[in-house]
């Protein structure tokens, strides 16, 4: 596959490498990979870096990052994650290459720990992507290989920065989200004697294009990745077939360029003027009279206590963002007054009579109002299966990403949308039928368990197209300060959290993943993969549609005695997994799989 080299050198220090760097044959078969042992290996391992660095013990830290980056457990899952979990699996880079066969993944991941030493990172392949407000934003893609060695060099840098990441920090981060930032406006601005009454809604001009590499790459010190990172932002793209240097930036696409964005962006509360209470029962809150600076990736909000202080940040911040190569966006940096409203990240935050109320932005509705338009246009000439295949999963991801904010009327108002265009689809395919024939034939109470006869449906199949309004509405539990799920003292915090979570699925699938306790009873995997929520309406569509393909019932028979002749049940397994042993099995395998993840979404 590629050229082998000698393995890499074991760290110093009195660490125990044989557990963690695996046996010293080659990974032959994919499929007989203790995915379980990976996991806790690897979690293990971030725990020990998380905790040196706490401890201020760089020197363990460098040993153990090392331990890491030659760890077989940690090749596995870097190979799994970019070749079976991420979304462009399928998508090549600039050598058109992918690695979907179950020997080439097992090949890789032998290369991945043994055999990197002579690799050169290879230029990203420059693709654009339409933006909300009609322009391109350009994404980078990495050849496979960079991929899985950017996984493999993010596990062992991202615990080390976990440990000093400040608490208010939420874009690309694990067990964070887009909720816990809007949870965490929610908490400051709330309430008639909130103080904090003035906002600064910043945005950064070109962040990933523009981060200064010298800068970056003095605040890595002495990572023992570091001369990989440097030439992976030197690494240059391919844009139309010519090949561009690249003296700035990190190009957005790349597994580990969300985490130097974060490594680039770490101090911006402490620049802001941002001061904690560090002792007592108010220990983790910002003292009075402080701004609060909530950050997302290169997305950021100030609240102030008046406009001069909202000036100063702003002041403060463009002095620190020169040295790194960074600018504000003008054209999205304002400050306004919390009645007056302010949109981030694809909400509305406004005061309406010393009540906060964070809705759905008039944008995000305009958006999906313009995309269930669009589609429903396409699917002209289609049948009504077609119809539930494409929307269900947009509708189910839009209102899952927007059901912990204040839009029941916005759920309500997009479901008469909807109800709309599918009565105008049904029109069009049928210019022939009368009212009353494409009401019957279309819509009726499809839906078991709801009195709802306006919904539009297959009489054939029996499958419904789900609505917005049927998403509860919830509310978000804010992450707490610091906590890092690399944190081992934490643990049991992190479980609570997970198991608190519910995944927008199904009722009955939701029910069997609490049963199996979220695992997969043939190969012992997560079905969900836990650690981070999409942070997206566009991600949790994805999100959707791939756990529907992923995800399946089986069939099993059940005993349960020896005179018994068995009854049918179901159970959850991996779509991958189905051929993996025979069908019959005891009833105890879906209860007393043991894990630490459990099943929700953190």
């Amino acid at each position: 596959m590629m050229t082998r080299r000698s393995e890499t050198p074991e760290p110093m220090g009195k660490l125990d490498t044989v557990t963690v760097n695996g046996p010293e044959d080659e990974i032959s078969d994919w499929d007989a990979v203790d995915w379980r042992r990976v996991e806790d290996d690897v979690r293990r391992l971030r725990r020990r870096i998380f905790t040196a660095t706490q401890a201020g013990d760089l020197k363990r830290v460098r040993n153990l990052q090392k331990l890491m980056l030659g760890s077989r457990a940690n090749a596995l899952l870097s190979v799994r994650r970019v070749t079976e979990l991420n979304a462009g699996r399928k998508t090549a880079g600039v050598d058109g290459r992918v690695v979907l066969a179950k020997q080439e993944k097992a090949e890789m991941a032998t290369w991945l720990q043994r055999d990197t030493a002579t690799w050169r990172p290879r230029p990203v392949k420059r693709v654009f992507i339409p933006k909300s407000n009609g322009k391109r934003r350009g994404l980078g893609i990495p050849v496979i290989a960079d991929r899985a060695l950017q996984a493999l060099t993010v596990n062992a840098l991202e615990p080390e920065w976990e440990a000093r990441f400040e608490s208010r920090s939420y874009g690309f981060r694990p067990g964070r989200s887009t909720q816990d930032a809007m949870q965490a406006i929610f908490v400051t601005a709330r309430g008639a004697t909130c103080k904090r009454l003035w906002a600064l809604d910043a945005d950064l001009a070109a962040a990933f294009d523009r981060i200064d590499h010298a800068h970056l790459l003095a605040q890595l010190g002495s990572f023992p990745a570091k001369g990989m990172i440097a030439a992976w932002l030197r690494a240059g793209v391919i844009d139309q077939g010519r090949f561009a240097p690249t003296e700035d930036g990190s190009p957005q696409g790349g597994v580990i360029s969300p985490l130097l964005m974060n490594v680039a962006l770490h101090g911006m509360e402490q620049a802001a003027g941002v001061r904690y209470i560090r002792t007592g029962t108010n220990a983790g809150t910002a003292r009075p009279g402080s701004p609060v600076l909530i950050r997302y990736a290169d997305d950021l909000l100030a609240l102030c206590h008046s406009r001069e202080q909202a000036q100063q940040v702003r002041a403060r911040l463009m002095e620190w963002l020169r040295p790194r190569g960074l600018v504000f966006n003008e054209d999205k940096t304002r400050i306004v007054h919390l009645d007056d409203g302010v949109d981030f990240l694809g909400f509305n935050i406004r005061r309406y009579r010393n009540k906060l109320l964070i809705k759905p932005s008039k944008g995000a509705v305009k958006r999906i109002r313009a995309r269930l338009t669009t589609e429903m246009r396409a699917l002209r000439g289609h049948n009504a299966q077609m119809v539930l295949i494409r929307l269900n999963p947009i509708i189910r991801g839009w209102s899952a990403f927007y059901r912990h904010c204040v839009s029941a009327r916005v759920f309500n108002a997009l479901d008469h949308h909807v109800w709309k265009l599918t009565d105008k689809w049904a029109r069009f395919t049928h210019p022939h039928k009368g009212r009353r024939w494409i009401v019957s034939h279309y819509f009726g109470a499809f839906h078991p368990s709801r009195r709802d006869r306006w919904v539009f449906g297959d009489r054939d199949s029996g499958a419904y197209l789900v609505k917005f309004a049927w998403t509860a509405i919830t509310r978000h539990t804010l992450v707490k300060g610091w906590a890092s799920p690399d944190d081992p003292a934490l643990a049991d915090y992190w479980a609570a959290r997970r198991r608190r979570g519910r995944p927008p699925l199904g009722r009955a699938r939701s029910r069997l993943i609490r049963l199996q306790r979220g695992r997969c009873p043939l190969c012992g995997q997560l079905l969900l993969h836990a650690d981070v929520e999409p942070q997206h309406p566009d991600e949790w569509e994805q999100w959707i549609t791939a756990t529907a393909k992923a995800i399946r019932h089986q069939a099993i028979i059940v005993d349960s005695g020896p005179e018994s002749l068995g009854y049918t049940a179901f159970r959850l397994i991996h779509t991958h997994c189905r051929g993996r042993r025979p069908d019959r099995i005891g009833v105890h395998q879906h209860s007393a799989i043991p894990t630490e993840e459990p099943s929700g979404l953190a």
